[in-house]
């Protein structure tokens, strides 16, 4: 009699385990369909694109809008405060910024949803003299599809998307990208 029991009481392990892995799988297949079918369409920007336009504040209050820029070049970085490669460019894109900024390129450093009291302490400490915004709904950063950090969109005078560069950038890039985007 006890032989049984163990034999009913391994065949009822059994059934629960096969019963909860199958619930799992039907989870895991549920939210896999339910994600493709309410994913938007994320278009993904090309060189030659008009840029998108928004409107972001900076630390001082100001907004900033990207169709004001318009006959200007734009550097447009995107950047965190806990990136290091965005720590590491920054002091050299102040100081092209610096070198470019009267020559028609703008510089707008677009933080991706941190506190204000981070990103003030952030363009304290490099001593940053360009705008800095912030994306606090990752709205600019969804509609530039920006994935890694740090990003920069290039933007012509004429606001078309000129060059999009992912990663970690020398002051010699910066300024050969300064050139790139500046007015004739």
């Amino acid at each position: 009699m006890k032989l049984n029991e163990k034999k009913n009481k391994k065949k009822q392990n059994r059934l629960f385990m096969r019963s909860a892995i199958l619930l799992v799988l039907i989870a895991a297949i549920g939210y896999t369909l339910y994600n493709n079918a309410t994913a938007e369409d994320v278009t993904v920007l090309e060189v030659g694109d008009k840029a998108p336009d928004f409107s972001l504040v900076d630390l001082e209050g100001n907004a900033h809008k990207l169709s004001d820029y318009k006959g200007q070049g734009v550097f447009l970085n995107f950047w965190g405060t806990w990136c290091k490669p965005c720590a590491k460019e920054m002091p050299a894109m102040d100081r092209q910024y610096e070198q470019f900024k009267d020559q028609g390129v703008q510089v707008l450093a677009v933080n991706i949803a941190q506190s204000e009291f981070e990103v003030q302490n952030f363009a304290d400490q490099y001593k940053l003299s360009f705008p800095v915004v912030i994306d606090k709904t990752k709205s600019v950063m969804t509609a530039y599809n920006i994935i890694p950090l740090p990003t920069t969109v290039l933007i012509n005078p004429e606001g078309e998307i000129e060059r999009v560069v992912t990663g970690e950038m020398t002051e010699q890039d910066i300024k050969g990208f300064m050139e790139e985007i500046k007015p004739e």
